[in-house]
């Protein structure tokens, strides 16, 4: 049978079951926050991150005496608890939610408080020997434990990501290689451009991939400075002398992130100007990650009626009427995956610029917006990788075949012929359907056959020298 205590607050007394950690803030949070249906469980890496933060905090009030050394240890053992991903389901608070982050910060601070009072022998909700404000969030406040567990949090999740996309780049990299002498036509406009191959499409598609590997590390390093020590508005009011410096060595000691404390606490407390770059380089990530998915898309369109250049894996039937149809739906995945992020970026923009005064409060949601967007985006890369790319295959005659038939390799004969009398060929092979090739070998006698093939040479179309007469 379910058994409960009574907890209280300043805004009165509710019941707890007794099996549960967290207490009656959290109860309150949960009750009036069913937003997203997601509870902050569902980010372990933030509950990681808040559990580095509390760590370090006690760590820093026992350095600076004051907190009780047993008090201290107590909760460095549950913070170690939740850092190995012990009780994740007690984390119960919604992702979006008033207050800042409060209710996150309260949710983390009764469960390390009650895993302590239980460590020291106590009954959960014996506060008065382990108190969830007084104690776990001794020297602290919400606003400046929650965004500094927020970026740890988040720079974890930049790992992951780049993780991702350096697997992805890897596998059009191979592609690349694998495609190397496959010839086919280049475009421009959705018209015939020049010859190029497969190899140099595919590594260009790993080149921008890469690019972004780039950029994302570059903001990474934004994300480590933080406002650790800062407490309400910046002023560390409650806070003992030398405490900021002692936790931000502790923080980065025990999380091996290289977390770093503002030089302005004011300024750090309500900016989140690291969030709207981060924010900005997803959402150009999403951007080029759905373009190169496009061209996917093209590339394999068909099969018959369409480029039919390449083949996607076939993944799953493409119609409930029209049999034989094979949809390229990994692409389509990760373009409505780059729209979300895309969309999440404008959340992240007007959260960030709705912060008044000396906080931000709109934070939850940025949180939400950025841990989502670097969740799914990082499995995205994983589908595209594992259930796409790397089962590409390329139709070697059907891309050579084209090339040749194309009118636009009269673009090699300008040199040797000037733009006019090739723009009258490219006109007559355009109304006649006669090849370019047979308008200039065998009709017009421009050139002889030996210098055409000097000219469309398979090296020479790839790596085009300047050829004349």
């Amino acid at each position: 049978m379910q058994t409960y205590r009574v907890e209280h607050d300043f805004l009165g007394e509710k019941q707890i079951p007794n099996d549960k950690y967290y207490g009656v803030q959290t109860l309150r949070a949960k009750e009036n926050f069913n937003i997203t249906g997601t509870p902050i469980s569902k980010e372990p890496l933030f509950i990681k991150a808040f559990a580095y933060v509390k760590k370090a905090a006690a760590l820093a009030n026992k350095e600076c005496g004051v907190l009780d050394p047993k008090i201290a240890d107590a909760i460095v053992y549950a913070s170690d608890r939740l850092i190995a991903g012990e009780f994740l389901d007690q984390f119960v608070s919604d992702m979006i939610q008033g207050g800042a982050g409060t209710s996150c910060n309260m949710n983390v601070n009764e469960v390390i408080a009650n895993i302590g009072l239980e460590y020291m022998g106590y009954k959960k909700g014996e506060y008065q020997y382990l108190h969830p404000n007084n104690h776990v969030n001794c020297s602290q406040s919400t606003n400046d434990a929650y965004p500094t567990a927020f970026r740890m949090a988040v720079f974890m999740k930049i790992d992951e990501f780049t993780a991702a996309l350096e697997k992805l780049q890897e596998a059009f990299y191979n592609k690349g290689k694998e495609f190397d002498n496959v010839l086919k036509m280049g475009r421009t406009q959705l018209q015939d451009a020049v010859p190029m191959t497969m190899g140099q499409e595919f590594n260009a598609f790993a080149t921008t991939i890469g690019e972004d590997v780039l950029r994302m590390k570059e903001v990474q390093k934004l994300i480590t400075e933080v406002n650790m020590g800062a407490t309400a508005i910046g002023t560390g009011v409650n806070a003992p002398e030398g405490y900021a410096d002692a936790c931000i060595k502790h923080l980065a000691e025990v999380s091996g992130i290289p977390v770093g404390l503002s030089p302005d606490l004011i300024e750090a407390t309500y900016d989140t100007g690291a969030y709207v770059q981060l924010s900005g380089t997803l959402k150009r990530c999403a951007v080029k990650l759905s373009k190169v998915c496009n061209d996917l898309r093209l590339l394999s369109s068909g099969p018959r009626c369409g480029f039919n250049e390449i083949n996607l894996p076939p993944m799953q039937p493409g119609s409930s009427i029209m049999p034989g149809k094979v949809n390229p739906v990994i692409p389509e995945a990760m373009n409505q995956t780059c729209f979300y992020v895309i969309g999440a970026d404008l959340t992240v923009t007007m959260a960030a610029e709705a912060g008044q005064l000396q906080l931000n409060v709109m934070e939850p949601v940025i949180g939400f917006a950025l841990f989502t967007s670097l969740e799914y985006l990082s499995n995205a890369c994983d589908m595209l990788r594992e259930k796409c790319v790397v089962g590409i295959t390329a139709n070697v005659e059907r891309t050579k075949e084209m090339v040749m038939h194309s009118i636009g390799i009269v673009t090699q004969l300008n040199p040797i012929l000037g733009y006019e009398i090739a723009a009258s060929i490219a006109r007559e092979a355009l109304q006649t359907g006669k090849s370019v090739h047979e308008i200039v070998v065998q009709e017009r006698k421009l050139i002889t056959q030996e210098k055409w093939d000097e000219i469309y040479s398979f090296e020479n179309l790839i790596h085009p020298k300047f050829i004349n007469r």
